[in-house]
C-alpha cells in the first residue's frame, strides 16, 4: 500500500484536464458487457483466484483487472486517462480517494437501498460514525466499504518472551538491528507520529496531516535512530515483510496484518500483532461504481457485487484469509452457524482476532491514513532524506 509519489500541485492540474479527455473517450452510451469489468487487486477477492467464487456468490460475471495501490496512478488513469472506458467498477482508499474521484464525476452516487447487505453494515460508518465521510462525497453516498483495518506492531513473542504494547518498543535500543518498518512515508510517518505524540516527545495536532515542521521531527527522529543502526531494514512489498519476520531477522516491525499472519505461518513461531497503547493509523477500502460502468448499464452486476462484500460469507472469508477486518455485523454468528467451513481452531483464531481489531480501532490515538496531506511536498522531501541517512 505504498503511499502515493505525487504532489498536490500535480493532482490539481490533472483534475483540471481530466473532463474533456474522459468525455471524448467514453463517447455515447455504450451496450452492457456481460461481466463486469472490475480494477482491483487480489485482496478484494475470498476463494479461489479465478474469482469463481465471487462470481458465484454474487451472480455474475467478473472481468478482473490487477490494481495497485499507487494513488497516482488511481487519479491518472480516472481522472485524466481512459480508465472509465475501461473499468465498470474500481476499488481504492477510503477517506480521501472517494473524494478526488467523485469531485471530477469519475465515480457516481449509489442507492443503498439496492445493496439488501445494507443492513449489515457497521455502524462505523452510519451518521455520526467515526467512518462516515471515508464513503461519501458532500454528504452523497459513493462507496461501499469492503475492508479496513488498524496497522499495528508485529513482534517475536517466542524470542522477546512478553507482549509488546507500545511503539515504544519498536524505537528501543533492546531491539538496535532487529527492527523494521515500511518503505513508505504514509504508514511509517504517521505510526511515529502517532507515537510521538501521545507519549509527549513532541507536539503534533494532527499525526494524519502534519505541519512541515512536525514533518521534520518526525522525520529527524528517524533519522537519529537510523545513523545509529537501529533499523535492520525498511521492508518493501509483502513478501519481504514475510522473510523478515519469518527469518528472525526482525523480531519487532510495523507492518501490515496479513505479513504478521503470514510470517506466523512460515516460521512457525508466536508472532503476534499488538494493540499499541498510542494508537495506529487505521484505513479502509472501498469499492466505487465508475461513470462509466453506470453509462453501459452495469449498475446491477455492481449492486451485486456490492452486496457480497456486506455479506458475513465475505467477512468471515476475508477475515480468515488474510486478517482483514469485516465491514458487517453478524460475522461470528456466521462463523458458528457454518462449522463445517471453520473448524474449531479457525473459530478462536477469529474470535480472537476481532476483539483485538476491536481493541485497536477503540484506541482515541488512532489517525487515519492520508493520501492528500496537506503539505505532501513536506512529505516526500523529509522522506527522501530518511531514505539516504
Amino acid at each position: 500500500m505504498n503511499q502515493l509519489d505525487f504532489n498536490r500541485r500535480q493532482f490539481m492540474a490533472l483534475m483540471g484536464a481530466a473532463t474533456a479527455t474522459a468525455t471524448t473517450a467514453l463517447g455515447s452510451r455504450a451496450m452492457a458487457s456481460e461481466a463486469l469489468k472490475f480494477w482491483a487487486p487480489g485482496i478484494a477477492r475470498v476463494g479461489n483466484q479465478d474469482w469463481s467464487d465471487m462470481e458465484a456468490r454474487a451472480g455474475i460475471s467478473i472481468a478482473n483487472i490487477a490494481k495497485s495501490a499507487r494513488a497516482d496512478e488511481a487519479i491518472q488513469k480516472m481522472v485524466v486517462g481512459d480508465g472509465n472506458a475501461l473499468y465498470d467498477a474500481m476499488t481504492d482508499n477510503g477517506g480521501g480517494m472517494e473524494d478526488a474521484l467523485a469531485s471530477q464525476n469519475a465515480i457516481v452516487e449509489l442507492d443503498p437501498s439496492r445493496i439488501p447487505n445494507w443492513a449489515n453494515l457497521v455502524d462505523s460508518y452510519k451518521e455520526g460514525g467515526s467512518s462516515y465521510d471515508t464513503i461519501r462525497h458532500e454528504g452523497r453516498l459513493v462507496a461501499v466499504p469492503y475492508i479496513s483495518n488498524a496497522d499495528s506492531l508485529a513482534f517475536n513473542h517466542d524470542v522477546i518472551g512478553e507482549e509488546l504494547t507500545s511503539w515504544e518498543a519498536l524505537f528501543d535500543e533492546q531491539f538496535r538491528g532487529r527492527a523494521a518498518m515500511q518503505n513508505d512515508y504514509g504508514p511509517t510517518l504517521t505510526n511515529t507520529a502517532v507515537y510521538l505524540k501521545q507519549s509527549g516527545k513532541q507536539d503534533i495536532e494532527n499525526p494524519s496531516d502534519m505541519t512541515e515542521a512536525e514533518v521534520k521531527g518526525v522525520c529527524q527522529f528517524l533519522i537519529d535512530l537510523k545513523k545509529k543502526g537501529h533499523f535492520r531494514t525498511f521492508w518493501d512489498g509483502f513478501q519481504n515483510g514475510v522473510d523478515l519476520l519469518a527469518s528472525e531477522e526482525v523480531l519487532v516491525s510495523s507492518c501490515w496484518e496479513p505479513i504478521q499472519i503470514m510470517a506466523a505461518r512460515k516460521n512457525g513461531a508466536d508472532i503476534r500483532y499488538g494493540t499499541m497503547t498510542e494508537g495506529h493509523q487505521a484505513w479502509n477500502n472501498i469499492i466505487m461504481l465508475t461513470r462509466g460502468g453506470q453509462e453501459r448499464g452495469m449498475e446491477d452486476a455492481f449492486y451485486a457485487l456490492a452486496n457480497v462484500y456486506l455479506d458475513p460469507w465475505f467477512g468471515a472469508r476475508t477475515l480468515a484469509g488474510l486478517g482483514f477486518t469485516p465491514q458487517m455485523t453478524g460475522v461470528n454468528a456466521y462463523v458458528e452457524a457454518n462449522a463445517a467451513d471453520f473448524d474449531d481452531d479457525t473459530r478462536a483464531t477469529l474470535a480472537e482476532r476481532l476483539a483485538r481489531k476491536d481493541a485497536r480501532m477503540a484506541k482515541p490515538g488512532n489517525a487515519w491514513q492520508n493520501v492528500f496531506p496537506t503539505n505532501i511536498r513536506a512529505y516526500q522531501d523529509w522522506w527522501a532524506q530518511v531514505q539516504a541517512a
